[in-house]
């Protein structure tokens, strides 16, 4: 194996050690989450995203507890020709509270889900961990309940994704967008 092959495998390695050391928000409130939520801020080092982050605006998600602690999530995105772009999951509480679990269907992809931190009525960081195939990525989301993140959510969010592995050039505060209209 090439020296630098071997050094991008040890550098993964350690990504993916302290993605696995990064735990829910402590006293996590379900019922608090639950709402519509702007994703203002998106990082990933994901190929797929490196080439379209360009064109990426402002979502909206929104969070439904389900009556058996589980966690409903709609997500919806307006395209550039006035069309939307709409995906659904449900993400399956753990024994650990702010952690959840879901396959998606579009992606065809596990992923493990943790809300890293959270102030119920103005942000909400969320870690992922997708994987495919053996592969893991990892993916930061800045939730906001305005569609503009305020100076000190930006900071906290990029000093985060950062130390999650995310390289600087792929942590991305969106624009902002029109909405979906309700489905």
């Amino acid at each position: 194996m090439s020296n630098s092959l071997l050094k991008m495998l040890g550098t993964l390695m350690c990504v993916l050690a302290a993605c696995a050391q990064v735990v829910p928000v402590k006293d996590f409130n379900l019922e608090k989450m639950t709402g519509k939520w702007f994703i203002v801020g998106f990082a990933t080092n994901a190929p797929w995203f490196v080439n379209h982050k360009a064109g990426m605006k402002v979502g909206t998600a929104i969070f439904a507890p389900t009556t058996e602690g589980d966690l409903d999530l709609s997500y919806a995105n307006l395209n550039a020709d006035g069309s939307c772009w709409r995906m659904t999951h449900l993400a399956h509480k753990t024994e650990t509270p702010g952690r959840f679990t879901f396959h998606s269907q579009v992606w065809n992809n596990e992923n493990d889900m943790r809300i890293v931190e959270v102030q119920y009525e103005e942000y909400a960081l969320v870690h992922t961990i997708k994987t495919k195939e053996g592969v893991s990525e990892v993916l930061n989301k800045l939730y906001s309940r305005t569609q503009v993140a305020s100076a000190s959510q930006r900071e906290r969010f990029t000093k985060f994704s950062e130390e999650t592995g995310i390289l600087t050039d792929n942590i991305v505060i969106l624009p902002e967008n029109a909405e979906c209209p309700p489905v």
